[in-house]
């Protein structure tokens, strides 16, 4: 299912205003999935109340306090980048399709994956914890800010 262009470009801005890049193709996928030096931050965005209320308020609070950040912000979109969205989940090994998540790779492995359900049960708040402990425990201080 695809959304209307129009009626998810709010939901996009909300992560390309705080500095995430959106990957609209599979070959941008693999690009970025392929970043040898340093960490990737990628985020399956959605159109769910679980998104809006939880997963882009706790993304932005977490980067916004935590002294430890990923080095790239990536973000496609279930249900308007349909097929970079299939990229990434395919890249993403044994977990199964899940929106919106979150996935950290570090010098292109893997390193920390979160699904809607570790979303979906937390406040912005306790997202915004979890993941400042993630970048602490994967992530130097951002060595390069995706700036918009």
């Amino acid at each position: 299912m695809r959304y209307d262009p129009l009626l998810i470009q709010p939901f996009r801005d909300e992560l390309t205003r705080i500095g995430f890049s959106e990957l609209k193709t599979p070959e941008a996928v693999d690009t970025a999935v392929e970043e040898k030096a340093g960490t990737t931050l990628f985020v399956v965005n959605s159109v769910c109340g679980c998104a809006a209320g939880k997963a882009r308020p706790g993304l932005a609070i977490a980067l916004r306090q935590s002294a430890a950040r990923p080095d790239r912000l990536r973000t496609v979109f279930a249900g308007g980048d349909v097929e970079a969205t299939a990229r990434l989940r395919e890249r993403l090994g044994g977990f199964p399709p899940s929106s919106p998540s979150m996935a950290l790779f570090k010098d292109a492995k893997l390193v920390h994956f979160i699904p809607r359900y570790q979303i979906e049960g937390r406040t912005a708040v306790e997202i915004a914890h979890h993941l400042t402990e993630v970048f602490e425990e994967f992530c130097g201080p951002a060595v390069e800010a995706d700036a918009r």
